[in-house]
């Protein structure tokens, strides 16, 4: 599945607009993370747990956002887009949308 921020796929002419596939997940800290994550905090530098963290959380989301709208029968996605916000002190959200397509 072709999937792009942008509003069209060079190429491909787009026939149907399906709806917008969502996929989200909530992921929260651990103690043993935040531990690694204070001590780094104190000399400086990338907080490769946190970094992890979020990349997993945003492949997750973007996973069921393409089985969304495998559901809705597209072929694409177009004007993808990502938002992230915190659930709670220690939790956040990421949410994945777009635009899904059909193709000729």
């Amino acid at each position: 599945m072709i999937i792009t921020t942008g509003e069209k796929i060079p190429g491909k002419e787009i026939t149907k607009i399906l709806g917008i596939p969502r996929g989200s997940t909530v992921r929260a800290r651990n103690v043993g993370q935040d531990i690694v994550a204070s001590l780094k905090n104190l000399v400086g530098g990338e907080i490769s747990e946190y970094t992890k963290l979020q990349a997993d959380a945003r492949e997750q989301a973007m996973q069921r956002m393409q089985a969304d709208a495998k559901e809705l029968g597209a072929d694409g996605i177009i004007n993808m887009r990502m938002h992230t916000s915190m659930i709670m002190q220690g939790a956040s959200e990421i949410l994945v949308y777009g635009t899904a397509v059909k193709f000729k």
